[in-house]
Parts: C-alpha cells; structure tokens; sequence
C-alpha cells in the first residue's frame, strides 16, 4: 500500500516545557497527521537519551525515554498538582538542563504517589517486561555512584556477583521502584497515544540503533553477547568507514556482537529485543542494517581513527531466519545506506525488506540509483533527508552548483521552492513509502537541522515553533495526487 510520512521525534513537538512530551500537543499533532493524508509517523529511538542526549546511544535497548512523559497528563492522573508544573521553563530548543533538573524531578515525584496509590499496576508491569528489573538496578546504580556507566560500579557488582547483587537490590530498593514507576507512566502514555494513532489509521515507525551502548544496561546483564578485553572495555569497537556523511569516518564506540554466543544461545536477546520494539511500533527501522552482514572494526590501538578499521562478518542471515520463525513476516525496514556490498542487498531481498532511498544524495548525476526513475522495484522508502541530513533548504543553498544544476533539470522547476520540489518527487515515486521531515514541510534552513554525525555535542534539540496548519491542504493535496492516502 503507498504510503507517506512525517519524520519527527516527540521532543520536536512544540508547546510549554524544556521539550515536547506526549501530552495534548502530541494529539494535535495526529488531528494534523490525519487531515494531511499522512499515515506513518516516523519518530527517532524511544528509547533513553545517551551521551549528548543523543536517542542513538541509550543506556538500555529496552527502557523507554521516561523525559517525553507530558506533565499535563500526571495531573489529569491526579499524580501532581496543577500548581506544581506553574512556571515551567519554555525553551525554543529542547532545553537538556530543564528536563534534568526541573522535569524529571517532578515526575519521580510522580511516580512516588503511583506507588503509594497503585503500586500493583507497577508489580504487574514488571511482571510483563522481564528487562525491567536489571534496567531500574542498574539506573539506581548509576545514580548512586555517580557514574555514567557500569564500568564505575564496584567491581563485585561490576562482575554481576550474586550476593553483591542481591543486597544492592535490597539497599536500593526504593530508588529501584521509583524507576520502574517511571517506566510504567512513560509507557502508559505511549501506548495510548500509538492506540489512538492506530485508530485513525497512523502507523508508528520505529527507529533501532543496531548496537548498543559499551557502558549500558544490556551490555553490564549481558557480558556474553559482546566482544570485550582484559579491562572490561569494549574491544574492538564499532564505527563507519569514510563515506558521503564523512570523509575520515566515524568512531562509535560501541562494543561489537559475539555473533557466535547469539547463535549459540538461539538469539534469544535479539528476539526479545525485536519483541520490545514490536510493542513501540508498527514497523521498525534497523538502523546501520549492513552491520548484519558485516561491521566496521574499529581496534583499539587505532586511537579512535576509523580509517583503521576492517569490515568483521556477522550473522544476519541466520538472525533473521530464526526471528523470522518467531514473527512469521518481519516487521522491519532496512536503513541499508552508506557503503553497500552485494551481500546486504542478498539478505535485505532475502527477507523481503524495503531499503532506502535519500533525494539529497541523488544528484551526484542522472544515473544515481536514488534518482527515482532508476528504481528497480517499489520495496523502498523514498526520503526527501533523515535526521542526520540537513534540510532541504539548507542542503541546496550549500549544495555544488552542479549538484543545483541537476535537481533543477530533473524536477523542472527553478529551484525557489527545493523543499515542496522535492517532496513532490518523493511522493511522485513508485517506493511504496515516502517520508519527509516536519522541518521540510515548514521549509527551514540549516536552523533545523536535528543531527550532524560525527559531531559529539549540539544536536538533537531542535523543536517545532508551531503545527504548521497552513500546510495541511497543501501536503494533503499532494498526497492524494500520487496515491499515498494509505487506502486499499
């Protein structure tokens, strides 16, 4: 079924606060959705924020972004008090400090009266999700001991000793119920807002980084699965070779599978991860997908020079034919960008995953496999930029001038309008899906760019000033012109 979407994470939304959350505005946004005629949402990781507050490098593959839980909502649950929100902080751009400081305060307190009022609801929660438990230890750990990962536990809990463990999880007890509170509300009010979503007819993308991070939950609960040295440290370690993104490559960081263990052990980790994001969304996007086939190696004696990586096999074939017998038809897509080898398209084909196509990277020349009449088949998802592009606007106003030259040729216009052009071109194509960013629809220069990778600070705070309604008729107009009403 031919679809089109918009990209953007919740902290984008607009509204009161130091970021968007999953309260009314979030609701606005899906009566928005719907009168343009668009039925996906494409949102960035649900998952905890990591260094930068980057959602590609959570602390936990399970644990949902527990800052996205709307205020508003905890009063209408009657967990906090109107007053007690009064004068919250307003940022432009999502505002780190704000969310740390002033609203995660308020919503521990929050799930300080649901224990006192409903702590079942929290018993049955943990019941259903068996990752919660090592998730709260762990956050109440890091808490505790003042450290970003578990590398500065103590090293009896570091090493996961038993009676260590078990009277950590006594002494901390409390910290550790307050952190599955947390957890519950976050997903009280994501599965409500996904439910209603689903009712209009909106299906949720999903968006899951292919590694993990080395000083995260699952790699602490999970030693096994990963490659490690004598010190505990990640060994080698992950990253990309130069490519279009940059042209000395990128360093990670993240610890490398022990593809070995995962088969020994009927990945079982990865079906229980494919399972928690399956909850999250409709449909999932792998991120990196080629780090299936193989991943670039980083050792550590490269001195995080990414350049000096090798490419190291992986397992995906044998990963996917299992989860495959556990879900029956895969619920995933495939980021399948970057340097691709003919053994990603075999297994991307293999399973039958639509790929990816990006429009900014399409006019290199009129032959570029990304220019939509050289699509071999509609299994892709055409996207005008992702989140780690810049916007359209500012893409061409820095663009090549042969690059400018192309784009104009190829859509016909002259070039005063590289946005809506481009978002026509997509939509015009036969991929199945196409997607644009919300900062595309508004047609904002590189203010609105959400990501540069590579970078290590800066970036994902951009917000929306307003729900653009005045582009509504415009986009649905568009989407019904080339089929993407998302009907049978």
């Amino acid at each position: 079924m031919r679809r089109a979407g918009i990209l953007l994470h919740p902290s984008s939304l607009p509204g009161e606060g130091p970021c968007g959350d999953l309260g009314d505005t979030a609701y606005h946004f899906l009566d928005w959705l719907e009168q343009s005629g668009i039925t996906l949402w494409q949102t960035l990781p649900l998952h905890p924020p990591g260094g930068g507050f980057s959602p590609y490098s959570s602390p936990s593959a399970f644990a949902g972004a527990v800052y996205l839980i709307s205020l508003e909502h905890l009063v209408q649950d009657g967990l906090l008090k109107e007053s007690e929100i009064q004068n919250q902080p307003h940022a432009e751009r999502m505002h780190e400090d704000g969310i740390l400081h002033w609203k995660l305060p308020l919503i521990k307190k929050a799930a300080k009266k649901l224990l006192k009022t409903e702590r079942s609801l929290c018993t049955k929660f943990g019941k259903e999700n068996d990752w919660l438990g090592d998730w709260a230890l762990f956050s109440a750990l890091r808490t505790h001991h003042n450290v970003d990962g578990w590398q500065g536990f103590p090293e009896p809990l570091r090493n996961l000793d038993k009676t260590a463990i078990k009277k950590a999880k006594k002494e901390h007890a409390n910290a550790i119920a307050i952190e599955e509170a947390c957890q519950y509300l976050f997903f009280k009010q994501w599965y409500a807002l996904k439910t209603e979503a689903n009712r209009r007819g909106i299906m949720i993308l999903g968006d899951m980084p292919i590694f993990v991070a080395a000083d995260g939950a699952d790699a602490w609960i999970n030693r096994s699965l990963f490659h490690w040295d004598q010190w505990g440290n990640p060994s080698p370690v992950s990253g990309a070779p130069p490519d279009a993104f940059s042209a000395v490559g990128q360093h990670w960081g993240n610890p490398l599978y022990n593809w070995e263990e995962h088969q020994r052990t009927d990945f079982s980790w990865w079906i229980r991860r494919f399972e928690a994001e399956a909850k999250l969304a409709d449909m999932i996007r792998i991120d990196h997908f080629r780090g299936f086939c193989a991943a670039w190696a980083i050792p550590t004696s490269a001195n995080r020079d990414a350049r000096l990586g090798s490419w190291t096999p992986a397992l995906g074939d044998e990963l996917f034919a299992k989860t495959k017998e556990h879900f029956g038809q895969l619920p995933f897509f495939a980021e399948d960008l970057g340097i691709i080898t003919e053994d990603v398209h075999q297994l991307r084909y293999k399973y039958g995953l639509m790929g990816m196509k990006i429009l900014q990277f399409a006019f290199e020349s009129y032959t570029h496999a990304y220019l939509p009449h050289n699509y071999s088949d509609a299994n892709w998802v055409c996207y005008t930029g992702t989140h780690d592009n810049d916007t359209i606007k500012g893409w061409y106003e820095s663009a090549p001038s042969e690059y400018q030259h192309r784009y104009r040729m190829y859509v016909g216009r002259d070039g005063s309008d590289p946005a809506w052009d481009l978002i026509r071109l997509a939509w015009a194509s036969v991929a199945q899906w196409s997607i644009t960013t919300m900062q595309d629809v508004m047609v904002l220069g590189s203010e609105g760019r959400m990501n540069i990778p590579g970078q290590d600070s800066g970036h994902w705070s951009w917000r929306m000033s307003h729900i653009p309604w005045d582009s509504m008729e415009r986009l649905r107009t568009m989407t019904e012109c080339y089929g993407r009403l998302g009907r049978d």
